[in-house]
């Protein structure tokens, strides 16, 4: 039986991703969740436990010593979520960021190396491109200054990782470049479930459309179709399994270390994702628009073909499915 660690597994993607780990038999795999529950909810464990089986949770700080953990567990791989990830609140609280998403990196990279685990799925963000002059991106795109301590921190976090492979070529990671990931299983029991007021863009829409509180939209007049920003919005569930199809790559491959872009390839507007929220739906979205946010990139799309050539992986579902299954979701809260 496979061990695989993932760190921050209580969280969005990291619940989604053991899902994933344990949807074609728990009986070949048992999945570690280590988790402080900083920006997660215990509940989420509680339903993944009824979902799957062979779920075991450590509350533990990624930056604490691990050595009790990986000394009773041959772990096999690690899928590395846990990391502090809102742009906006990484500008007003730079320093947490920076320890956090740093230093929790750092000690997962040297519990690797003393307890010879092989494979690590790393989450990178696409934030750290910042601005480009052309589009769509790739993984050779050149990195510009990113916008934010956030993305600066996966910019770092990604340098670590090469320094690391290249004294430790015997340890494969895999860093993934998601872009923007929304939307929540098809069963409606796991979603985005932010502990405090959600601050990710889909949560909010629900929220708005569920209460009539106003939402905000940040800006209007950037240079852009319609004057607000442009993603590349991405079922979570498709970025799940592109970590599945990473240490399954890494599990018959050595010496690999890559950065690999997650994304749908087509950009979004932040005024056309609510507009296609309420036709899905059938519900109004009571928005307004307010100034431009410091640290946001005004308009950003992927192109992920190389994670079809080496992963053979490309996305499932699309922008309506994204927008139906966080409103599902959001109507089970």
């Amino acid at each position: 039986m496979k061990t695989i660690l993932v760190t921050g597994g209580a969280g969005y993607i990291g619940s989604h991703t053991i899902l994933e780990l344990l949807k074609e038999g728990s009986e070949e795999c048992e999945v570690l969740i280590l988790d402080d529950f900083s920006n997660s909810n215990p509940l989420v464990v509680n339903k993944l436990n009824k979902m799957v089986k062979n779920v075991k949770l450590y509350v533990r700080d990624c930056r604490d010593n691990l050595d009790d953990i990986l000394s009773t567990h041959k772990v096999d791989g690690v899928i590395h979520f846990a990391a502090s990830k809102a742009v906006g609140e990484s500008v007003q609280n730079p320093l947490e960021y920076y320890d956090n998403n740093i230093n929790s990196l750092l000690n997962i990279l040297d519990a690797c190396k003393r307890f010879d685990i092989k494979s690590l799925v790393f989450s990178s963000s696409c934030s750290l491109y910042g601005d480009v002059d052309k589009l769509p991106v790739n993984e050779e795109t050149k990195l510009s200054d990113p916008q934010s301590p956030y993305a600066y921190s996966k910019l770092v976090g990604e340098r670590i990782i090469s320094d690391f492979c290249n004294s430790n070529p015997n340890i494969s990671v895999i860093s993934l470049r998601y872009f923007n990931p929304v939307g929540a299983h098809e069963s409606g029991e796991i979603g985005e479930y932010p502990i405090t007021k959600p601050n990710n863009i889909l949560p909010v829409i629900c929220n708005s459309a569920d209460t009539g509180e106003e939402m905000v939209v940040f800006g209007d007049t950037y240079n852009t179709r319609d004057g607000s920003c442009i993603r590349d919005y991405i079922h979570v569930s498709d970025i799940a399994r592109a970590h599945v199809d990473s240490l399954n790559y890494m599990s018959v491959n050595s010496n690999i270390c890559d950065v690999i872009n997650l994304g749908s390839g087509d950009g979004v507007s932040v005024l056309e994702l609510i507009k296609t929220f309420e036709e899905v739906n059938g519900v109004k979205v009571n928005y307004k628009i307010g100034e431009p946010r410091e640290g946001d990139v005004i308009q950003i799309y992927s192109d992920s073909s190389k994670a079809k050539e080496v992963l053979g992986w490309s996305p499932i579902y699309d922008i309506k499915d994204m927008v139906s299954s966080a409103w599902k979701w959001h109507k089970n809260l």
